[in-house]
């Protein structure tokens, strides 16, 4: 068995100064179901990311940034609370997040920054429509709050402040959601205190599409396929491909205001500014559709940070980076220590360029199966920068070796040399990281509890054995 230490690497400290330095306001941009493939710093020929990929050239890229739970609600789960989903929880979409969660926007507003919370919330549960979650402990820390439980609907979208009143936004939801961060940005123009701002829009999540303008840019039968895309009956289309990728760009419109306008303010200086998404989305690749996959294409998101005052510009990171390492290392750029609930690491130092040293390898969990993505069970993963390997309780599944087999096209499960060697390393890592988090296969199910909306079409659940235990009609 290998060690805890080698297991995650080592663990920076917090960034010191003998002076102490104004703290960093703080802004989560992150839409939905975005790959981390898809920005033209990546490498994508289709994609139109120009003010993303500025971002990038004017920061620091994580390449291998990965979800570590590859679905909306555990995800989000992971970057409010820095644990793992079945520490927290959230071991299926849908579930409402713990109130006495020990979150990030509270310890920062514990810090005296102002939060604010803007776009869609999905930590509620229950009914995802109309979407109102009232003010108080439901809101995990967030004191600003301009959003809604989860809609899906881009062009007809709304949103709650402090009322039950549901406002109309009345325009694409990307722009919308920006339109209330700049309002909430302009609010802190004339304050000295620091701010934590998370803007989490739907767009480029299924049903996808974009305005005319943006739809017009990409015509489906021009659009470069990924090699390992495969076209299926009842599959991903280029007319999805198109939607999908004019989605981006629309995203990426606002996060070009949105940089705009902290330079305009001048905030830009002291704003650690960063883009990364829940999951990523499958597109295609391989045949199939959306997320919950040990695939590149599904767990790899974008990971750009902007931060003038400590970061070089042009900085690229090729080591992982993962969703419950975020928040750690978002505390540690404040300056604050992350607490022991937190199951990630603090990366703050290797963001700053002070260190290179960063995670050996990161954890993957699905809990069980949904048919509405082809998601035949629960499963377990762990990826380094070379393998990624994923099993189910009682076999192994996937083994991909990604350097010389990066579209993960052949499967070395069946090979006798991995199966003499690779393996069991993956297997030990795996164990390795089940231990040292507390997770359990005992925390898998495998009824169909999230297919046809059963965990929020009539009530709210907390955790799976609730719904399994309620009486049925």
């Amino acid at each position: 068995m290998i060690s805890r230490r080698a297991l995650l690497g080592s663990a920076p400290g917090l960034l010191l100064s003998k002076s102490k330095p104004k703290p960093p306001n703080i802004i989560w941009y992150m839409p939905d179901q975005w790959r981390g493939q898809a920005l033209g710093s990546m490498g994508d020929e289709n994609a139109q990311t120009p003010h993303l990929d500025q971002m990038a050239k004017d920061g620091l890229q994580f390449r291998n940034t990965v979800a570590n739970t590859p679905v909306c609600c555990p995800a989000r789960s992971i970057l409010m609370t820095g644990q793992y989903c079945h520490a927290n929880g959230m071991t299926a979409n849908d579930l409402r997040l713990n109130e006495n969660s020990n979150t990030i926007a509270k310890i920062l507003k514990g810090a005296g920054y102002r939060t604010g919370f803007i776009g869609k919330w999905h930590l509620d549960g229950g009914p995802r429509m109309p979407g109102f979650v009232p003010p108080g402990e439901r809101r995990l820390g967030f004191d600003h709050w301009a959003a809604n439980e989860c809609s899906h609907d881009h062009f007809k979208a709304q949103y709650f402040r402090n009322e039950n009143k549901p406002i109309q936004m009345g325009k694409f939801e990307a722009e919308g959601w920006t339109d209330l961060a700049l309002e909430f940005l302009d609010q802190q123009k004339s304050s000295d205190q620091p701010y934590f701002l998370m803007v989490a829009p739907g767009p480029p999540h299924d049903p996808y599409g974009a305005p005319p303008e943006y739809m017009q840019r990409f015509d489906p039968a021009k659009l470069r396929l990924r090699a390992n895309y495969e076209e299926v009956e009842r599959g991903t289309t280029r007319k999805d491909l198109a939607g999908y990728y004019a989605a981006c760009t629309a995203v990426d419109d606002q996060v070009g205001r949105l940089r705009k306008a902290l330079s305009q303010s001048r905030q830009a200086e002291d704003t650690a500014l960063m883009f990364f998404s829940d999951h990523g989305d499958m597109l295609g690749s391989h045949g199939m559709r959306l997320k919950r996959k040990p695939y590149e294409e599904s767990i790899r998101v974008p990971g750009i940070i902007h931060y003038p005052r400590l970061i070089k510009q042009g900085r690229v990171n090729e080591n992982l980076f993962s969703h419950v390492d975020i928040p750690a290392t978002t505390l540690g750029l404040c300056g604050i220590t992350p607490p022991s609930t937190f199951q990630g690491l603090d990366l703050s130092r290797t963001v700053a360029g002070k260190t290179n040293k960063t995670r050996k390898d990161a954890y993957f969990q699905i809990f069980g199966p949904y048919a509405g993505d082809a998601t035949v069970a629960g499963w377990r993963g762990v990826r380094t920068n070379r393998f990624m390997y994923a099993r189910y309780v009682d076999k192994p599944w996937v083994l991909f070796d990604l350097d010389n087999d990066p579209y993960q096209r052949k499967n070395l499960i069946g090979d006798e040399s991995a199966r003499n060697f690779v393996i069991p390393q993956m297997e030990d890592r795996l164990a390795a990281h089940m231990k040292a988090t507390g997770d359990s296969w005992n925390f898998n199910w495998s009824a169909p509890v999230e297919d046809g909306g059963r965990l929020y079409k009539d009530r709210t659940y907390r955790s799976v054995a609730e719904y399994l235990a309620a009486p049925r009609p």
